[in-house]
């Protein structure tokens, strides 16, 4: 017990810095990357655009239905949140490899195939997500869980003002969720501005292949810290309500 009690004390402050850094506000830097990404944007190939807002249109509906997205794990219950965070590390490992892989094989194929990367990479993350949601406990049939699912996706794959406005909503999930929809257009529009950089690099010749491996690293490791610390703090606001619901009945 006390060794439990100790990793949920060290996990509360990761949590404490973490919701500092969501709810900051951007900094000159962060401002100026992100003017620096809608130039970008509008070198982009149209077909790569294109390809983007389909790919995202097409990972929401996906979630939301769950169509595609069966996996093998089980919803785990009756673990402490030192143990489902190892069970995710774990399976995010398995992820991690595939996508990286994954990055340097497209890397390697040229223009044409290396857009297939994009909804690839999409269904590992989206896959990973629906994993993350088992092995702390959460049922992703349940509609409001695959909401949930789009905006830890979409907390991961954004910037400056609008964490601002995501944050509260993750942190106070159980009270909004009933009024809470997803928005793919703002996620696509996100998402895309968030890896413009990294895939244009990454179909470049030469240099591609260790872009790409490089670029799903970083793509991948933003989703696991997101998805981890979103999941992590449901479960202590939920450890808190019991332990208070406990204290007031004595």
């Amino acid at each position: 017990m006390e060794k439990v009690n100790w990793y949920e004390q060290a996990v509360r402050k990761e949590l404490a810095i973490w919701e500092a850094q969501m709810t900051e506000s951007p900094s000159i830097a962060k401002i100026l990357t992100k003017n620096m990404q809608r130039k970008v944007h509008r070198l982009t190939p149209q077909k790569l655009q294109n390809l983007i807002t389909a790919g995202i249109k097409t990972m929401t509906e996906t979630v939301l239905t769950g169509s595609r997205l069966l996996t093998k794990t089980s919803i785990v219950q009756n673990r402490s949140l030192e143990e489902r965070d190892a069970l995710v590390e774990k399976a995010y490992r398995a992820y991690h490899k595939v996508a990286v892989a994954q990055g340097i094989g497209f890397g390697l194929s040229g223009v044409l195939i290396n857009l297939a990367d994009l909804p690839e990479l999409l269904l590992i993350k989206v896959k990973f997500l629906f994993d993350c949601a088992k092995l702390y406990g959460y049922d992703p049939d349940d509609p409001s869980e695959r909401v949930f699912m789009l905006y830890v996706f979409q907390l991961a794959y954004t910037d400056g003002w609008r964490r601002k406005e995501l944050f509260p909503i993750l942190k106070n999930w159980e009270t909004v969720k009933a009024q809470t929809t997803a928005d793919w257009e703002k996620l696509q529009m996100e998402y895309r501005d968030y890896m413009d950089i990294a895939k244009l690099l990454q179909i470049l010749p030469v240099v591609g292949a260790p872009v790409g491996a490089v670029a799903n690293h970083g793509l991948m490791k933003t989703l696991k810290q997101t998805a981890m610390n979103a999941y992590r703090l449901r479960a202590l606001s939920g450890c808190d309500k019991i332990e208070k619901s406990a204290e007031e009945g004595e």
